[in-house]
């Protein structure tokens, strides 16, 4: 099965950086931006992460929340949202890393000639209604944020 805008957004409940537990469909009324990365505090990642961060008060002037998940746990999410000074939230799904498996990233990557199950770098946007409103699944890291704004019209 291949997501689809228009589709529903898969619901979800995971803790954040503070190990308090988050559900998508709790958001319900708002556009949400969900991105998935594979590792705190590695440079795609951190750039990725910096540009969300520095588009911020754009995101935030139009009411998007900013959900990023990896495999990565509370404390490793509390000091890359400290030292990056991160403004939204960071949550985790750890292995079997069902979540991202139910948005179809998670699974067989190749990185320097070797293939291994991981966190695919992809990005949706969910609307107020809590259906797929956008959906990438090739991300250029320094500038996602920005791309989720232009392709919303909002910058």
């Amino acid at each position: 099965m291949t997501l689809q805008i228009g589709d529903p957004a898969p619901d979800f409940t995971l803790p954040d950086e503070n190990g308090e537990p988050l559900t998508l469909s709790s958001l319900k009324g708002q556009r949400v931006v969900i991105y998935f990365y594979p590792k705190d505090a590695t440079p795609g990642c951190t750039k990725e992460a910096c540009n969300f961060r520095d588009r911020w008060s754009d995101l935030k002037a139009h009411g998007i929340k900013v959900l990023g998940i990896s495999k990565d746990n509370a404390a490793s999410h509390t000091r890359f949202i400290a030292k990056q000074e991160l403004p939204f939230t960071l949550l985790t799904d750890e292995e079997p890393c069902a979540v991202a498996s139910s948005y179809e990233s998670y699974g067989l990557k190749k990185f320097m000639g070797r293939e291994f199950m991981g966190m695919m770098r992809h990005t949706f946007v969910v609307d107020a209604e809590g259906k797929l409103e956008l959906i990438y699944t090739k991300v250029k890291a320094d500038s996602m944020a920005d791309q989720v704004l232009s392709d919303l019209g909002l910058g």
